[in-house]
């Protein structure tokens, strides 16, 4: 047996305060409902409302994976330019100077690894407990 869905042309109005709108309007962000008239109707019908539930560490944990992210590829950039320059040396004087910012770029690298994986162990820390 189908279900025929009737066109809704029945209007409920309510007046809110600034307040109310704002703590609906929150909650319906936490919830699965696309517009505020869905999640009304479905509290006013009694109708389950599946709500989203976030990790704030995990949360924590992706943006800072994020800017970690950022930063290797910025490190990874200059390793790229780096060799390009390398290949297009004609003197060896060119080939010092490039060896000095090579050393530079190692450490950052170098230095970016360590940070990764010390955030990673404070991540594993917080997720085992």
């Amino acid at each position: 047996m189908e279900k025929t869905e009737e066109n809704r042309n029945k209007w409920l109005h309510i007046r809110l305060t600034t307040t109310e709108s704002e703590l609906i309007r929150r909650k319906v962000q936490r919830t699965t409902c696309r517009k505020i008239s869905d999640y009304a109707r479905k509290i006013i019908l009694s109708e389950p409302i599946t709500v989203n539930y976030r990790n704030e560490s995990l949360d924590l944990l992706m943006s800072t994976l994020i800017e970690l992210r950022r930063e290797l590829s910025a490190i990874g950039n200059n390793f790229n330019q780096a060799v390009k320059r390398l290949q297009t040396l004609s003197q060896i004087s060119e080939y010092s100077s490039w060896l000095t910012e090579y050393e530079q770029d190692k450490k950052a690298v170098l230095k970016m690894i360590e940070t990764i994986q010390l955030e990673i162990s404070k991540a594993a820390k917080t997720w085992l407990q």
